[in-house]
């Protein structure tokens, strides 16, 4: 049993990984936390941002009412 899962332990990375496969340097840490969690963090904060800034409460002027659009 223990002879088979070590066989399994071994061969586990050549499974995954496509014939011709020429894989390259893994990433560093700071690389990683830089593509999969500050990117993501800051694109979520600007465009939450800007549709804030575009669908925020306009401000009403007082010469702009309408009987349609206001009861007095």
């Amino acid at each position: 049993m223990i002879k088979t899962l070590s066989q399994v332990a071994v061969l586990s990375p050549r499974i995954n990984q496509e014939p011709g496969a020429m894989p390259g340097e893994g990433l560093t840490a700071l690389q990683t936390f830089t593509y999969f969690v500050a990117a993501p963090i800051g694109l979520f904060l600007g465009i939450s941002l800007i549709v804030w800034a575009l669908t925020g409460e306009k401000k009403k002027s007082a010469s702009s009412s309408s009987v349609i659009t206001s009861i007095q």
